[in-house]
Formats: structure tokens, C-alpha cells, sequence
């Protein structure tokens, strides 16, 4: 297993698409770039802001290839995995690996609901394919087949899971993973959770869409809850939490497209058919923006 271990601020990256289904490198390495400058902790490439679901393989492929181009090992890169079977999830992996990724973000896709056993054994066999540290995702709103308690419990007995992204939303769950998994993993927040709060439970980051238009604003926040200031990590949470609020009532990878476009990025709306946002959505999403200091 590397050495390599995460923590911190790591924006999921949105996927940038030409008209001719080429992904946009020039425009996803500026955005990689500035949020380096910017100071986030790491990288991570397809995760559902990255809208994976929409890519097909060699769509995905590039963006992890630029990505670790751009990163040049200055931050860790986190590669999604999502895949219906065991295979493809596997050789995604090892493929991620080869072109240079620091870890892996093993999402589970599923069309049939999957038992608890199957839930393992895809998990397991995505860890067990490379020899990089793996973060769990769970997501029970987007997911037909969820990480039970007793699942993370045994796969944090695996030894190169050493994370899991929760976006459950409830915050109560975050605290039962930690109580059950006994150090052996690390908890990063989701934008469904309050960061500050992910935090003070016992959490590393947050890996989130919304740290990729607010890179500045979430670094100041991860370092006041590094130093325990909980005081002003709340004062400065509060007006972030706003931003998640917007996002909550769009499409998330339209809501964080728009922002940047607004921004100066021309990433491109989400791929159809998901809608942009609306006249009134972009405007809804510049004031908040604006209201954090992250949009002149």
C-alpha cells in the first residue's frame, strides 16, 4: 500500500466536454491549477460532480490522464471507480493506477439491488486490485445499494481502505462508522454534511463539488478546524453552508458548471439530458457566490 494518506479539502473536479465529446484539457488544467494555487489538500476526478454516470470510458480516462498530468504529484489525485460489475470496476482501478492516481473513490453503480455480500465482495475486489489507498463512497439518495454499517465495519478490516466519503446527510450515521470502524478508517465529509461538524466527530476533510467554486473559503475553514478555533470555523460556516442550500435545490454538477462559467471558466453545461441551470438558477447561484467572496 503507498503512504500516501489524504486529508483536507479535495473539490470534486467537474468533466469538461466539447461538442465533439472530447474533454476540454485546456480548461480542466487551468481549473486544476488555480484550485492548487488556491490551496486545497488534493484532487478528485470523477465523483458525482465529475458526472461519471455521463462519461463513457474513454471520456473518463482522459480527465484522470489530465488530471495527473496537471497535479504533478503536488497534490494527491483521488480517481472515481464506478462500475455494475466487479470486472470493469477492476480494471478501471488498475488502469487509474497505471496513469498515476495517488487512490481510488470506489463507487458502487447498481441497476438490481445487491446484497450485503455482493456489496463487500465489489468493494474488496476494487481494493484488492491495486496497491493504492481506496475511500469508500456511500450515497443512499443516488444509490440503489448502499454500505451497510456491518459492510464498512468489515471492509475497514481491509487494509489499504483506509477513508470513506459519506453522504448520507445523516450525521448521526458519520458517528456510528467511527464508533464502529475504531481508527482503522477516516471519515471525509460530503457537501450533505456540515463540515465543521464532520470536524469536531473526528473527521480529516471533506471531499465536496462545492470546494471546487469556494476553494479559498474551504481551506480557511479546514485550517480554523484544524487549529480547533470552533468558534470562528462556525462564523465562516455558516454563510459556506448557504452555498451548499443553493446547490441542494439544482442539479449539483449544473449548479457547480454555472458557477464557474461565472467565474471565467467555460466548462460547459452538464451532459444532456441533465438541464443547465436556469436564468433564474444562475443568478440564485452568483449571489451566493458573491455573498462569500468568491465571485467579484
Amino acid at each position: 500500500m503507498s503512504g500516501q494518506t489524504f486529508h483536507g479539502v479535495f473539490p470534486y473536479l467537474v468533466s469538461p466536454v466539447l461538442s465533439d465529446g472530447q474533454i476540454d484539457a485546456p480548461v480542466l488544467e487551468r481549473l486544476c491549477e488555480d484550485l492548487i494555487a488556491a490551496g486545497v489538500h488534493g484532487l478528485a476526478p470523477l465523483g458525482s460532480t465529475g458526472e461519471f454516470a455521463y462519461l463513457n470510458a474513454q471520456q473518463r480516462r482522459r480527465v484522470v490522464e489530465v488530471v495527473v498530468s496537471v497535479a504533478r504529484g503536488r497534490v494527491p489525485v483521488v480517481a472515481g471507480v464506478a462500475a455494475t460489475t466487479i470486472v470493469d470496476a477492476q480494471a478501471q482501478a488498475r488502469d487509474y493506477a497505471a496513469l498515476g492516481c495517488d487512490g481510488i473513490l470506489a463507487i458502487m453503480e447498481a441497476y438490481f439491488p445487491i446484497a450485503d455480500d455482493g456489496v463487500y465482495a465489489y468493494f474488496k475486489a476494487i481494493a484488492d486490485s491495486v496497491d493504492l489507498p481506496v475511500v469508500l463512497y456511500t450515497n443512499p439518495n443516488f444509490q440503489r445499494s448502499d454500505l451497510s454499517l456491518p459492510v464498512i465495519e468489515k471492509l475497514s478490516h481491509v487494509p489499504n481502505i483506509g477513508y470513506i466519503k459519506d453522504a448520507s446527510s445523516n450525521t448521526g450515521r458519520l458517528l456510528s462508522i467511527l464508533n464502529r470502524v475504531e481508527g482503522r478508517m477516516q471519515v471525509f465529509a460530503a457537501s450533505a454534511h456540515v463540515p465543521t461538524c464532520v470536524m469536531m466527530l473526528g473527521g480529516v476533510g471533506w471531499m465536496a463539488g462545492p470546494a471546487c467554486v469556494a476553494p479559498r473559503q474551504s481551506v480557511q475553514l479546514y485550517e480554523l478546524c484544524k487549529r480547533g478555533d470552533w468558534a470562528a470555523a462556525m462564523q465562516l460556516q455558516r454563510p459556506l453552508w448557504a452555498l451548499n442550500q443553493a446547490f441542494a435545490k439544482f442539479n449539483l454538477a449544473a449548479c457547480i458548471k454555472g458557477g464557474l462559467q461565472l467565474q471565467g471558466y467555460p466548462v460547459g453545461d452538464p451532459l444532456a439530458p441533465q438541464a443547465p441551470l436556469t436564468p433564474q438558477g444562475l443568478q440564485e447561484v452568483g449571489q451566493m457566490l458573491r455573498s462569500i467572496g468568491a465571485l467579484a
